[in-house]
């Protein structure tokens, strides 16, 4: 019984976002589903299985770092610097996706970033702006429609012409920056060296490799669901 309450995976509840599902793009690099692939050490979590076939599942050994589960989101807190890492970097070259559910309890917090690489994160800055900084230069989005330390979903694109764009809450943002380079991820909740760890809740983090209008509004409506 002990085994069992230290190490329970959890299985989707529910079926959101329609037909389409992020599976279903040959781009998917990495997936962390909702309510799907965790791990539990007691209540906190201590891996989220990746649900794309690329195995980038994040972990966390230091039972004091471990978030927590909190009614199906993945519960961090910063002044621990709880955070998960998979031991191999996924890395956007070019093009890219990212969808995000999320709920920040504080700015100028890491949602996605390198611990073993500086200066690779996509960072909240502040509630009307998010930075994303790679190979040692960035950009920072400004926010003209919604307030991103509230319980959004968050979709931001790269395409090949090195174009950001951020979408909150299915909008796009007028703001849109330029920036090339490779990101590298390798944790939630954090950059290297543990810094400006993630305080809130995330629900749901999706990755692609590709970019386009159709995968956006898939992207999109599927976060609008969960």
């Amino acid at each position: 019984m002990l085994a069992l309450k230290q190490a329970l995976s959890l299985v989707t509840i529910k079926k959101v976002g329609g037909a389409w599902q992020p599976s279903d793009e040959t781009g998917l690099e990495a997936w962390y589903k909702y309510q799907t692939g965790i791990t539990l050490n007691g209540s906190d979590v201590s891996r989220w299985t990746d649900s794309s076939s690329n195995s980038f599942d994040m972990l966390q050994g230091t039972p004091s770092k471990q978030p927590a589960y909190n009614s199906g989101a993945i519960d961090f807190d910063a002044s621990a610097t709880q955070n998960l890492q998979t031991g191999t970097d996924i890395e956007l070259s070019g093009a890219f996706t990212l969808g995000l559910r999320l709920f920040p309890a504080l700015n100028n917090v890491i949602v996605l970033g390198d611990n073993t690489i500086n200066n690779e994160f996509f960072k909240i800055t502040s509630s009307t702006r998010l930075r994303f900084k790679t190979d040692g230069s960035h950009v920072d989005i400004d926010v003209n429609d919604g307030d991103l330390t509230a319980d959004n979903y968050l979709v931001v694109t790269r395409n090949a012409s090195n174009l950001v764009t951020l979408y909150v809450n299915g909008v796009a943002q007028t703001d849109t920056e330029t920036l090339a380079g490779t990101a590298n991820i390798d944790a939630i909740g954090v950059r290297n060296p543990d810094t400006n760890a993630y305080d809130g809740t995330i629900s749901e983090i999706q990755i692609y490799d590709t970019e386009s209008t159709k995968l956006t509004a898939n992207v999109n409506t599927y976060l609008s669901n969960l």
